[in-house]
């Protein structure tokens, strides 16, 4: 009959969503173990820190941990040889550009992936995608000694004496962050997060795929990933009702 027919039916849909959910949560177990144990051998002690940053980076960088993980393992051997070794140091660093990307992502709507590409080019003494920030780099080695200049002249006025040489990979990358500080786009990612709906649902969309990995990991704090993807779904609320709301008013 049509009843049963449906119940089958809808049986059936909901084994398909959880093969699907348990799939993927495989999937992004096995990333996040690859990810970390990349982590651990190239940060070592400093670990810890990085860990943290990777638990809370889908409210402060719109990132998922696998995501954020990713980025920092791609700069810890460059950083880490920049700055003679100290691993603590990099990973502090590594944690500024990723930040410095969301804010640029956030702020002048470029791909994460054309802002990444632009930080990632310069560990090659790359230039030309600095183009890509937006931000009024001349793409050149030239036009980011230039920024390099403004930027050591910008910290000396502000009680902050550095001697940035393009060089050295992590002088280049500190550089280019406290420039993007210098046009005031320090924070505005983890604010997009909170107050706008595109930045409240990437925040969404981070915490999602952290439980996802969590549905996969018997050591995970899932009562820690489910409140924080809870409370991804209320900030996207809080963003998106007052706008229902005025559209309503508008019919």
């Amino acid at each position: 009959n049509i009843a049963g027919q449906a119940i089958v039916a809808g049986v059936k849909a909901v084994a398909g969503a959880v093969k699907n959910i348990g799939e993927a949560a495989i999937q992004s177990y096995a990333e996040y173990e690859q990810l970390v144990g990349g982590a651990k051998l190239m940060f070592g002690d400093a670990y810890d820190f990085v860990a943290e940053k990777a638990k809370n980076a889908y409210s402060t960088v719109q990132m998922s941990q696998n995501d954020y993980l990713k980025q920092v393992n791609g700069f810890a051997t460059g950083l880490k040889t920049a700055l003679g070794g100290n691993a603590q140091a990099a990973a502090e660093l590594a944690d500024k550009i990723v930040s410095a990307e969301a804010d640029v992502v956030a702020a002048t709507g470029a791909s994460q992936e054309m802002v990444q590409n632009a930080f990632n080019g310069i560990m090659r003494s790359n230039y030309v995608m600095l183009d890509n920030l937006q931000l009024g780099i001349t793409p050149t080695k030239e036009g980011f000694q230039e920024v390099i200049d403004k930027v050591n002249e910008w910290n000396a006025a502000n009680g902050k004496a550095t001697n940035y040489v393009i060089d050295n990979l992590a002088d280049a990358q500190s550089a280019l962050v406290d420039y993007i500080e210098m046009q005031g786009l320090q924070g505005y990612a983890a604010k997009e997060a909170a107050n706008t709906i595109q930045g409240s649902l990437a925040s969404m969309k981070g915490a999602w795929k952290n439980l996802l990995t969590g549905v996969a990991d018997d050591n995970a704090d899932f009562e820690g990933l489910v409140s924080n993807f809870v409370d991804s779904l209320v900030g996207v609320g809080a963003n998106i009702i007052p706008r229902i709301n005025i559209v309503i008013r508008l019919e």
